[in-house]
Formats: C-alpha cells, sequence, structure tokens
C-alpha cells in the first residue's frame, strides 16, 4: 500500500471512531503529539501536542464518556453532534497528513470528516440493533462501545 493511501485510511479510521465518541479519539490523537508518536513541530497543529491540549481534550473526553449514557443526551446523529464529529474528525485527519509529511492536511481533513458521519451513522445503528438483539439495556452497549473507541483509538494512532 502506498503511504498515501495507508495515511489516509488512518485518517478516515481514526475519522470513524470519532463518530463513536467525538473527544476520545482527538484526546488520543492529543496524547500521540504530546509523546511524539505523531510528529506535529512546525505545523499548524503543533498545539496539540502541548500537555495542555492533551489535558483539555481527555477531560472532555471523559465527560463525555458520562454524558453518553445520560438519558437527555441527544443523538449522535442530531445536528449538533454530527457536526462535533466531522469538525473533530476533520482535525484528527488532518493531523494524521501532516505527521506523515507526504499527504496533504485538506486530503487528511476530508478523510477524517468522511470517517466521522460514516462512524456517527454506523455506530448508532450499531448500538441500536446490538440493544434489541442482545435484549440488554443501551449502558452495557454503550460501555462496551467505550472500550472499542479508546482501543481502537490507541490502534489506529501507533499505526501512523
Amino acid at each position: 500500500m502506498s503511504l498515501l493511501a495507508h495515511v489516509l485510511l488512518l485518517a478516515f479510521a481514526i475519522g470513524f471512531v470519532t463518530g463513536l465518541r467525538s473527544f476520545t479519539p482527538s484526546a488520543v490523537v492529543c496524547w500521540a503529539a504530546h509523546l511524539g508518536v505523531l510528529n506535529l513541530r512546525a505545523t499548524r497543529l503543533a498545539f496539540l501536542g502541548t500537555l495542555a491540549a492533551a489535558a483539555v481534550f481527555t477531560l472532555l473526553a471523559l465527560g463525555e464518556l458520562v454524558a453518553d449514557k445520560l438519558p437527555k443526551t441527544p443523538s449522535r446523529t442530531a445536528a449538533m453532534g454530527l457536526s462535533a464529529r466531522i469538525l473533530l474528525g476533520a482535525l484528527c485527519g488532518s493531523a494524521f497528513a501532516l505527521s506523515s509529511a507526504q499527504v496533504g492536511w485538506l486530503a487528511g481533513a476530508l478523510s477524517g470528516a468522511v470517517g466521522g458521519v460514516v462512524g456517527a451513522f454506523v455506530g448508532y445503528q450499531a448500538r441500536a440493533r446490538l440493544v434489541k438483539a442482545l435484549n440488554v439495556p443501551d449502558i452495557f452497549v454503550a460501555l462496551a462501545e467505550d472500550a472499542v473507541t479508546i482501543a481502537a483509538a490507541i490502534l489506529i494512532v501507533t499505526h501512523v
């Protein structure tokens, strides 16, 4: 696989998991940049590698993990939730592209944004169908989705 295809696939993948939980992959990207796994130094996204960005996104991710379980939390496919997933998927995808130094940031951003949309709708459908098929409370499937999101985001950033 070419480097371009590899980076765009990873950008789509990190966008996809952003569709599941908007802030968790963003926090993982910040920590990866902070720890030097993603090289964002001397790029427009260098701020993602700061300890402050990693801390803020981690707190937002933790808040989202809790808020997702609340009954009045809007659907991820509603305008606000979907917009956040598109923007944060684009941000993460762009970070992957800039880190590679071989792929334009816009291509990475578009791939991440598309991944965010796909992940939001696939995740919504998968969760609803699993709850129904397994005949379990939503929280059990939601917790499993949290674990998948965290593991997938870590796996994706370690393959850049």
